[in-house]
């Protein structure tokens, strides 16, 4: 009930709507205020829990003294990052980044009709080019992890990586405005090696460190973050940080 109350009180009648469809299983286009386009979501899936957190939760509502024109999504899982910054900075240019090949799917399908996102079925990591495998870890559709050995792991399940400096090389940005973060553990390699060609170029990450997932996340990242000089604000299970030399 209180999920329900706050999807009326934030989105109104057809937060009431969109509600109903998601409990009864008629997920397949959802409209939401302020969105342009329905968003399709997998029944009984984490779509839904990652729904909540991106329009109800509103996690990536912040408020930035800068202009936003790059956008980098990395853990695109099925668009729902990539549509709430599409719509909510119409003049950005979003670069969606996911491994696993059916939430992939997904994300295509969600952000086809935004012309300001550019999909990218690859894992991002540390390296570029390097082949890791989809794991499923057991905690659904928003918990994929990569690995580098297969380990009984089909050969379908094969990925190939790439790091940040490439998708600034390829969209030809010189900085990045929002770079955000949810990768299930393998910001630990992100962080590890190979990050003084892009940090320094970044105004804003947004992260969730997953320790769970893989010991030493956090340790990797904050041992990196702290050569740099950003602001830290930690909001929800994502930390916010501002890169104050800009």
């Amino acid at each position: 009930m209180k999920i329900l109350l706050k999807y009326i009180d934030k989105h109104g009648f057809k937060g009431l709507v969109a509600y109903i469809k998601m409990k009864i299983g008629m997920t397949h286009a959802i409209k939401m205020p302020n969105i342009l386009h329905p968003i399709a979501l997998r029944p009984r899936t984490s779509d839904l829990p990652t729904f909540d957190q991106v329009f109800l939760g509103l996690e990536y509502n912040i408020n930035f003294t800068f202009k936003i024109e790059r956008i980098i999504d990395a853990g695109g899982n099925i668009g729902l990052a990539a549509i709430y910054f599409a719509n909510k900075y119409p003049n950005a240019k979003i670069t969606s980044v996911e491994p696993e090949k059916d939430n992939f799917k997904m994300c295509v399908k969600n952000t086809k009709n935004y012309n300001n996102v550019t999909t990218v079925q690859k894992a991002l990591s540390n390296s570029n080019g390097e082949e890791l495998y989809i794991k499923d870890s057991g905690l659904g559709s928003w918990a994929f992890t990569t690995v580098s050995k297969r380990e009984g792991i089909p050969e379908s399940n094969k990925v190939l990586t790439i790091n940040i400096e490439e998708i600034l090389n390829q969209n030809n940005w010189d900085i990045v405005d929002i770079v955000k973060i949810d990768i299930e553990g393998a910001e630990k390699e992100l962080f590890d090696s190979n990050f003084e060609r892009w940090i320094p170029r970044t105004k804003c990450i947004i992260i969730e460190l997953h320790d769970r997932m893989k010991k030493g996340c956090s340790k990797s990242f904050f041992k990196t973050i702290s050569q740099y000089n950003f602001s830290c604000e930690l909001r929800g299970e994502n930390l916010i940080l501002i890169n104050l030399e800009f």
